[in-house]
């Protein structure tokens, strides 16, 4: 054998021999593949006033805010101020179709005031889930029943939180005189300010057991939930002159801060008086001493179901009107509608209104509940009739009692 065979023969030798160990030892396991990252999941929002308000539609901002931090991968698009002082001639169809040519997977408008070009936008687009908030277009058992099939409605019952400002107000005015910052004129703000005024009428004679002849409960609209010059009256004017002509006690039903920052001015100037901001949960931090708390919505679990069920291929038009959890009314998770009580609350009269929150929780206290009769004399209610749904939700009269327009 020559020595260059040898040397082949060594070599194949070794070769041979590593490819039997290499077979013998522990086979490297291949590596997992990565699951792919969940599709981004866009859901749109409409908001009819800035998104920092600090009122109606900062809660609406919040609940979007509350569902990208409850369910990964989902990311809210929104459009602010669409109303006719920012945006003259930009439509609610117009705004939907720029939502969805940016991915919205399903759209949420958020005005009484958009009813009518959701319902125009749903017809527009058939696929496009789409929910109106404070609208009545999916109540099947309402008396505006038209919408399509994508087409839903939600709102909070916020006549119990209006009721909660009306205890708070009563207790608290030394007066007997309440001032009713109102928005616009419809079902909704007639309903809301006749709560505000049947929660400090019940304060005012069943647990202060004074005269219902002697409490005052004015309502001045200014023509929109906001102030838009030169077509409203200015808020902070309708506040300051509640203030000066002895109402002591303001409760807003805007979504802007007026009431309780003219309350503020006052009170720096010498005068003991007070607001109750509305919407959103924090809306007495720009005046803490002068606020006696704020009814709030809490959209975040409304917003969370209508996402959810877009997500889970569950969509079915439904209508809903949430209440207070009762069980904790603050909670973020299950409560609708909330009422946070503010610093100018004295400690003895945030406890009767501890007491007359339990009221309402367990039915004790029902005002809705006949008799009741509205400005014009007609009945509301009568003696020992409860008002069915359809009854509270359109209001077409302040009630007696109430001084403001109707109309």
């Amino acid at each position: 054998m020559t020595e260059r065979k040898r040397i082949w023969m060594v070599i194949g030798l070794l070769t041979a021999l590593s490819l039997l160990l290499g077979a013998c030892g522990e086979k490297k396991k291949p590596e997992s593949a990565k699951a792919p990252e969940p599709a981004l999941f866009t859901f749109g929002v409409i908001l009819v006033g800035p998104y920092n308000d600090h009122g109606w539609s900062e809660a609406h901002y919040a609940a979007g805010k509350y569902v990208e931090s409850k369910i990964p991968n989902t990311k809210m698009i929104y459009v602010d101020n669409v109303n006719p002082g920012a945006k003259p001639g930009v439509t609610v169809p117009q705004v939907v179709d720029d939502l969805v040519s940016k991915g919205a997977k399903i759209i949420l408008t958020t005005s009484d005031d958009f009813k009518d070009g959701t319902l125009e936008a749903a017809n527009k687009h058939p696929n496009m889930p789409l929910v109106n908030v404070s609208g009545d277009h999916a109540w099947k058992e309402g008396k505006d029943y038209k919408a399509p099939k994508n087409l839903s409605n939600f709102m909070g019952r916020m006549e119990y939180g209006k009721m909660m400002a009306g205890c708070a107000a009563a207790l608290t005015t030394k007066t007997g005189k309440i001032g009713y910052l109102g928005p616009l004129i419809n079902d909704e703000t007639r309903r809301l300010a006749a709560s505000a005024y049947l929660g400090a009428r019940y304060t005012w004679t069943n647990i202060l057991k004074r005269d219902p002849r002697k409490l005052k409960f004015k309502v001045t609209w200014i023509g929109f939930w906001f102030n838009i010059p030169g077509q409203t009256l200015d808020p902070a004017k309708v506040a300051a002159d509640f203030y000066n002509t002895g109402y002591d006690v303001v409760i807003s039903g805007i979504d802007t801060t007026e009431a309780l920052v003219e309350a503020n001015k006052m009170s720096k100037a010498g005068k003991k008086v007070w607001a109750i901001q509305y919407d959103y949960k924090d809306g007495c931090r720009e005046a803490e001493d002068v606020c006696l708390g704020v009814p709030y919505f809490n959209w975040g679990p409304a917003y969370l179901k209508a996402v959810k069920l877009v997500m889970e291929g569950k969509w079915n038009q439904y209508w809903d009107w949430d209440g207070p959890d009762w069980k904790e009314i603050n909670n973020p998770d299950s409560s609708a509608v909330g009422f946070v009580k503010g610093k100018g609350l004295s400690q003895e009269n945030a406890g009767k209104v501890d007491t007359f929150i339990k009221g309402l929780a367990d039915g004790s206290i029902h005002l809705f509940k006949g008799p009741l009769h509205f400005q014009d004399g007609k009945v509301y209610l009568k003696e020992g009739e409860v008002a069915a749904d359809l009854q509270i939700w359109y209001f077409p009269q302040l009630l007696k009692g109430m001084e403001g327009p109707s109309k």
